[in-house]
């Protein structure tokens, strides 16, 4: 888009986004009502953006300079005047507007971008406690925004658990992309842990040692203590945000089922679940019920 964007123009390119990339959470965000909907969708384009900018081709310099231009944009957002260069930018618009109306925590957008900034300097990660900030970073960060957008009962509460949330879903994710992650450099199982098996980096591109199976078992029930955690959340919200939830938590969970049912396979493909049953697990939200 070129020239001042109006809200509304800003807010339908964000869900544009959302309902093109956000393959798992659009099933939750669409549970909301509208006014929440479009918030979430401003987050998850701004998400979308600095996770593009860590995974894209670029060298490691432009990355980075990237990544310092849209912490300067979260300085002070303010409202942009109409032919500046942010009243242009249709998600910092929708970011702008939705922080007026929910008072996001800022600090949680900085987060955001310092997680993705240890991938683009290739943090590794020698303990679970180092794997564990990391998490709170690219994933607890959106979760805290989330609870701004939601509301919720015990607000500073609500924040931790939907922090705790977040690390769940990363550490599902980090599953799931084990061995594409691993072709692409990137290590996120915490060294401690292959070592505990008896394990090297190299073995993970491999995916046929039994023991790298044994350590996917062993992260994974270490996911479900995050979820179990987290899911405290549910009755601190509202019905419908609670289903957003409920539906987003429900679809990883059962990806991480898949994962841990068959690591074998998880290892050879990434994981995935069918229209179908995402469909159904929202629908389980929608009537108080995880997936």
């Amino acid at each position: 888009m070129s020239g001042a964007v109006s809200t509304a123009e800003a807010y339908e390119h964000c869900a544009s986004i959302t309902r093109t990339a956000a393959a798992n959470f659009y099933y939750g965000i669409r549970l909301l009502p509208s006014d929440k909907r479009r918030a979430m969708c401003a987050i998850y384009a701004f998400a979308r953006r600095i996770d593009d900018i860590g995974d894209g081709s670029l060298g490691h310099e432009e990355k980075l300079h990237l990544l310092d231009g849209e912490a300067r944009a979260l300085v002070e957002l303010g409202r942009p005047e109409p032919g500046s260069v942010a009243g242009s930018d249709p998600v910092i618009v929708a970011l702008v507007d939705t922080h007026a109306r929910c008072s996001l925590p800022l600090d949680a957008l900085d987060d955001l971008i310092e997680g993705v900034r240890m991938d683009v300097l290739g943090a590794t990660y020698e303990s679970f406690d180092d794997l564990v900030l990391y998490c709170r970073r690219v994933a607890g960060s959106i979760g805290r925004l989330c609870v701004a957008i939601f509301g919720a009962t015990e607000r500073e509460r609500a924040a931790g658990l939907a922090d705790d949330l977040g690390v769940a879903l990363q550490l599902t994710n980090i599953l799931r992309d084990l061995r594409e992650d691993s072709e692409r450099g990137r290590v996120y199982l915490p060294a401690e842990d292959l070592r505990r098996f008896g394990l090297a980096v190299g073995d993970i591109e491999d995916g046929e040692s039994g023991d790298l199976h044994a350590l996917v078992g062993f992260e994974a029930d270490r996911a479900r203590q995050w979820f179990h955690r987290g899911m405290a959340l549910v009755p601190l919200l509202d019905r419908r945000s609670a289903a957003c939830v409920l539906a987003m938590a429900g679809i990883y969970r059962r990806l991480l089922d898949r994962i841990e049912a068959d690591p074998a396979r998880a290892l050879r493909e990434r994981a995935s679940l069918p229209v179908r049953e995402k469909t159904w697990v929202a629908a389980r939200g929608m009537l108080g019920r995880g997936g």
